[in-house]
């Protein structure tokens, strides 16, 4: 077996199953489902996201038909941010929705699409570009590592990342 043929399923493999076990203890339990991304967020225990998606606005958004495409920061992630930066960002529903909206295509971006691109740069609801690719045998968005991928929902699909990624500056 060559050595891309190697990476390329070391890369499948990362993509569709949990990281490493240290990184997967945060991570909640994520299924298939028939539920719209909203649903499946609360459902699964991703309480900081959903409070600010609700603080900023998106629900309905987010719950509307889709297809989107969402890199979904864990509780974790949002715990990592400077003190005082949640709270901050909680009590303006305008910056609040632009950083939110920067984990957000429209369509559908699936680990496939991405590990046989090797680099995709989608435009995000924000209006920047994410830089999604895969280093070694892990996919990264910009300075986040996706943990879970291909999180199904009724109108797209949630990628679970380690790190909540900010838009460029002055965008």
């Amino acid at each position: 077996m060559t050595s891309m043929k190697v990476a390329f399923l070391a890369a499948a493999t990362m993509l569709t199953t949990s990281a490493a076990g240290a990184q997967m203890a945060n991570v909640p339990e994520l299924k298939v489902s028939e539920q719209n991304i909203v649903q499946v967020a609360t459902s699964a225990g991703f309480n900081t996201l959903v409070a600010a998606v609700k603080a900023a606005g998106l629900v309905d958004a987010l719950s509307g038909t889709g297809p989107f495409t969402v890199f979904a920061p864990t509780d974790a992630a949002f715990a990592k941010l400077p003190a005082g930066t949640l709270d901050a960002l909680l009590k303006d529903p305008q910056q609040l929705a632009a950083i939110l909206k920067y984990h957000v295509v429209a369509g559908k971006v699936m680990a496939a699409d991405v590990i046989a691109a090797k680099e995709v740069k989608p435009t995000t609801l924000q209006g920047a570009a994410l830089d999604i690719k895969v280093m070694g045998s892990m996919v990264h968005v910009n300075n986040a590592m996706v943990i879970k991928a291909d999180v199904a929902a009724s109108n797209g699909v949630i990628h679970v990342i380690d790190t909540v990624v900010l838009p460029p500056a002055g965008k």
